[in-house]
């Protein structure tokens, strides 16, 4: 019987898509990919370390597969071992570790662990803060065959005094546009008609290459069985009236735009070493929305940042309230070892940041219901991606360009197809009915 192997995804969509790229190399290596749960050989867990609580999950993790298995090999790969790398060696609970740039090598540091079980070195690791190389790593189809997530950049240079990311990804590296545009071929001839176009600090695409995000949307947008490319996280720098005219005359192009926000204070915004203001974020969101009708803008928010007064965080309430996005991420602020923030005098209590949290999450389901009304019978495109039973029906459902979930009878077989219809009333919260005409 072959080997069976079993992973598991902590973290953000590039997390997602690397998960996805390890698992196919397991699959060529002829491992059969189970769930996560008892039974596998070979467990992997691709960590994350953005916050006390991804570290958390990510030994709590460890430990499971640990428990489900003692006899299976445990992987440890990613975020998390490259900042906490004596904790999960010292604790038992990986018997491999891989650091960034190095899940390439997983399969053979697999095999070479078992040749020398209980022997040699169990971790393998690139310098990470001196890498220029981007990690060669791709995928050829999604269990969804529908969206996927393309990796298109790696790093960050951007050093925000909260992030420790920069020391667990390394500088900025960019991938090849002709690797993403073969890559983006290949998963069209697999039936994917999406592509999310994620990286670190997707915003730098290009800057070490000579080239630019725009220009690789571009190359993209050319590929005919691509229909929609959607944007991951961008800065709010790159949104400029050229760079927006630029994409709207791409109608591939999803007009879902999430742009990092962090606070809506500027004194906060200072501290955390974001290079903008409230209001040049404002006058972004503003070029947006004076070339596509409607667009749907998201964000992050930071709450209890050291030393955030209840004034300044008032000043964020004032500001999400006026600027009013469709979806806003809220996290409360964990200090990571190593960075600025961490040292600053000033913290806040988690009972303070739970209170500031929940206020700006009942906020952002206001906005969000308000953008939800207004599109309200307009006139929609939306890719159905799978089947799910909502109060009892059956439905397929999807998203359309603006990334509201709507739902169709399923009558009728509708499973990666774009239909056109009117968003309809809610069938389930923030789900819509596309009505057809």
């Amino acid at each position: 019987m072959g080997k069976r192997a079993a992973l598991h995804n902590l973290g953000c969509k590039v997390n997602a898509y690397e998960t996805e790229a390890m698992r196919e190399l397991l699959e060529k290596a002829g491992y059969e990919i189970v769930p996560f749960e008892p039974g596998a050989d070979v467990y992997v867990i691709n960590t994350c370390t953005v916050t006390n609580i991804a570290d958390r999950k990510s030994r709590q993790m460890l430990h499971r597969a640990r428990k489900m298995n003692p006899d299976a090999i445990v992987v440890a790969v990613g975020c998390y071992v490259e900042t906490a790398v004596n904790p999960v060696e010292e604790d038992g609970a990986a018997d491999l570790v891989l650091g960034n740039n190095c899940k390439k090598n997983l399969v053979e540091a697999i095999h070479q662990f078992e040749e020398a079980r209980n022997g040699g070195d169990p971790a393998l690791r690139t310098a990470i803060a001196h890498t220029h190389e981007y990690e060669a790593l791709s995928i050829t189809h999604t269990e969804e065959h529908t969206r996927a997530y393309l990796k298109v950049q790696d790093g960050c240079n951007q050093f925000c005094s909260y992030c420790v990311i920069p020391y667990a990804r390394g500088r900025v590296r960019s991938r090849r546009e002709e690797d993403v545009l073969q890559e983006a071929r290949t998963l069209a001839e697999n039936g994917c008609r999406e592509v999310v176009l994620t990286g670190i600090h997707l915003s730098s695409y290009g800057s070490d290459l000579g080239t630019s995000l725009l220009s690789l949307i571009q190359a993209i947008h050319e590929i005919p069985a691509i229909e929609r490319i959607r944007l991951g996280s961008l800065e709010p720098g790159i949104i400029t009236e050229e760079f927006v005219d630029a994409l709207y005359a791409l109608p591939k192009v999803c007009p879902h735009f999430h742009l990092s926000l962090q606070s809506g204070c500027d004194t906060v915004l200072k501290r955390m070493n974001r290079h903008y203001t409230a209001e040049e974020y404002a006058r972004k969101c503003t070029i947006l929305r004076n070339v596509y009708d409607r667009p749907a803008i998201t964000t992050d928010v930071i709450v209890g940042f050291p030393q955030e007064t209840l004034e300044e965080f008032e000043e964020t309430v004032s500001f999400l309230r006026q600027i009013r996005l469709y979806e806003t991420h809220i996290f409360k602020y964990s200090a990571r070892q190593g960075t600025r923030a961490a040292a600053m005098p000033g913290q806040i209590s988690e009972q303070q940041k739970g209170i500031r949290s929940n206020v700006l999450m009942e906020l952002g389901g206001q906005n969000r219901s308000l953008y939800e009304q207004e599109c309200a019978g307009r006139q929609v495109e939306a890719l159905f991606e799978e089947k799910n039973e909502i109060h009892g029906a059956d439905y397929f459902v999807g998203y359309t360009k603006e990334y509201i979930r709507v739902a169709i009878s399923a009558q009728k077989v509708c499973q990666n197809q774009i239909l056109r219809g009117r968003l309809g009333q809610s069938v389930a919260p923030h789900v819509f009915l596309l009505e057809k005409d």
